[in-house]
């Protein structure tokens, strides 16, 4: 089952309302509001397995980050070996964790400014696991039950914000920079200990080719280490890390820039397209 967020298309006038709808073929058919979908989620996943036709044309949906505003992203960075050694890190012992706003994530096809204090922003494809479940000192067998569905992500970074100080926060957060896709539920998904391919390409060409079996920590650990120190709730994301390939460490180091395209491709989770523009979009922001 694939869910993705939307603007309602029913509310003519007054503050945007987000809600959650279920993707049938090429159609969308509206669930409810994004607050309230995460917070029944059981009753709402039992609507939507229901939906048999879709109501509104893929084509007509204005999307929005399929997550509530109040939800918590953390990711996870140097979770693959490669990616940690091309950056000259070595494997870490504990998961290395960073957070990022919901106010910095977009969706498919939104444009993403490059700050004007930035000589271009780098790619990062990630597969993003979406919680279901509240999680407290969860063991990993209970924490991979909780995971509702993943998405895929792309953790665009502001390179030199980034390496401002030991924190990364400023360089994580750069408006628009966290685009993320539809969600597919786990049953559809399966595992990423079986194994997705993930790759990125930018204006075609591919720059990341890897694979989630190759994550140092997955995620039922992730979860599991999470949880022992911060409760975990529904609609809650955790971004499992990026493969090697990334644009930094290429000689000369190579960022995405106004006018170019990234895209991010995962086998059973689809296509992330993102357009780059520069920073007079960020007045919309």
């Amino acid at each position: 089952m694939k869910l993705v967020g939307m603007v309602d298309p029913g509310r003519e006038s007054g503050r945007r309302r987000i809600v959650i709808g279920v993707v049938v073929d090429d159609r969308v058919t509206p669930l409810t509001d994004v607050d309230d979908f995460y917070a029944d989620l059981s009753h709402w996943l039992e609507r939507a397995r229901a939906v048999r036709h879709g109501t509104v044309p893929s084509a007509e949906v204005t999307l929005a980050p399929p997550v509530p505003a109040s939800a918590r992203v953390l990711c996870v960075g140097l979770n693959y070996r490669a990616h940690a050694a091309e950056g000259g890190f070595r494997a870490p012992e504990h998961p290395t964790l960073f957070g990022r706003w919901t106010a910095s994530l977009s969706v498919d096809g939104v444009p993403v400014p490059v700050p004007a204090n930035e000589p271009g922003l780098d790619w990062e494809g990630e597969v993003a696991a979406v919680v279901g479940a509240r999680l407290c000192d969860a063991g990993e067998r209970e924490a991979e039950a909780a995971v509702l569905g993943y998405a895929v992500f792309n953790d665009l970074t502001a390179r030199t914000a980034q390496k401002l100080t030991a924190q990364w926060t400023l360089g994580k957060n750069a408006d628009r920079s966290g685009p993320i896709g539809t969600v597919v539920t786990a049953d559809e998904a399966g595992s990423l200990a079986d194994g997705l391919r993930l790759v990125t390409r930018v204006n075609g060409e591919i720059m990341q080719d890897g694979n989630t079996r190759d994550m140092i920590f997955g995620v039922p650990e992730l979860l599991s280490r999470i949880s022992a120190t911060l409760t975990l709730h529904p609609g809650d994301v955790i971004a499992t890390g990026t493969p090697e390939g990334v644009g930094y460490v290429r000689t000369p180091p190579r960022l995405l820039r106004s006018g170019d395209v990234v895209e991010v491709e995962v086998d059973r989770l689809g296509t992330l397209r993102t357009p780059v523009t520069d920073a007079s979009a960020r007045s919309g922001a």
